[in-house]
């Protein structure tokens, strides 16, 4: 099989596409002909030894996948060779066959491609365990979507939608925001051009937003966080801007709100059925039209170094998958 393969915690230099043997499937895992790979910020942590995972090289990026069973462990039942299917695997996934657990797979319905299915599990899955799980969003509320254009925003911004929030999609430049308000936000707030405190609230008349979902970080942060509503729920996604913010407490008692930390990962190993439950309701929605994630850029296994590389410079637009 071919592979992108990390050799050291050092960085984008560590990267090289090898040739390996393929792989052959434990009692209860399945090994996937895998078609397309979904590339997310977290590969860009993952390494350099910066993320929550920490393998020890060598090993392949990359956490999700689609593709086709090709062979099947021995206590492995309800799957067969043949079967289309998508998987979350944390990192390994940047191969043309990857040994995975059934437990993690989930069968891709008719009428959804490997394509979009690649890229569903991650951002979407994130999202919705975001604003479902622990945010609570209900319909008519007011959801504040910070990083809008990268992956795990859109989809952020499409499923608040599909919840019935009203969406207010902030990002760095217009292009990006364009991006966003063809996913179906209400609102757009360039945070370049005007103070997103202020901004927020001129959005929400004052009253601020009910949810936010923060996968940037740094600065933004507490900006945003003082333009939350009364019992507002702030969601911690991640901290795609390198920078941990440092927030004043005494905010969360002056709003009555909560600050909640969303770790998809953790609760997708720690909460199997509960996610099994998320990716099935994801891929039935895509079956019927109603989400859909269209990669931005589809690309070769040898480029895959290069767009790594524009998703840590923050460059990338939407979903990156890897074609095998």
């Amino acid at each position: 099989m071919r592979a992108l393969i990390c050799n050291a915690l050092t960085g984008l230099d560590s990267l090289s596409v090898e040739t390996l043997p393929d792989p052959v499937p434990a009692p209860d895992e399945v090994v996937v002909a895998v078609s397309h790979c979904g590339l997310n910020f977290f590969d860009t942590l993952i390494i350099r030894g910066q993320y929550q995972f920490k393998p020890e090289p060598p090993f392949s990026p990359g956490g999700e996948l689609a593709g086709t069973i090709a062979a099947l462990g021995s206590r492995v039942a309800g799957f067969a060779v043949g079967d289309r299917v998508a998987a979350y695997v944390t990192y390994g996934a940047c191969r043309s066959h990857v040994a995975v657990s059934a437990n993690r797979i989930v069968r891709i319905p008719d009428g959804v491609s490997d394509a979009d299915a690649a890229g569903l599990l991650v951002t979407y899955g994130t999202s919705l365990h975001a604003l479902k799980d622990r945010g609570a969003l209900q319909a008519g509320e007011t959801l504040v979507v910070l990083g809008a254009a990268g992956g795990a925003g859109l989809a952020a911004v499409k499923l608040g939608k599909l919840l019935g929030a009203k969406v207010i999609a902030c990002a760095s430049s217009a292009d990006k925001l364009a991006l966003a308000q063809a996913s179906g936000a209400d609102a757009l707030l360039d945070y370049t051009q005007e103070n997103l405190r202020d901004g927020l609230k001129r959005l929400t008349d004052g009253q601020g937003a009910d949810v936010i979902y923060d996968p940037v970080g740094g600065d933004l942060a507490e900006l945003a966080l003082r333009a939350i509503a009364w019992k507002g729920r702030f969601l911690v996604i991640g901290f795609a801007s390198g920078t941990i913010p440092k927030i004043p407490l005494n905010l969360t008692l002056l709003k009555g709100c909560d600050i909640r930390g969303v770790f998809w990962g953790a609760f997708a190993e720690k909460e199997p059925e509960a996610n099994a439950a998320n990716n099935a309701q994801l891929l039935r929605w895509t079956a019927e039209g109603k989400i859909r994630d269209e990669a931005d850029e589809i690309v070769a296994l040898d480029q895959a170094q290069e767009a790594i590389a524009r998703i840590a410079a923050r460059q990338a637009k939407g979903k990156i998958l890897v074609r095998m």
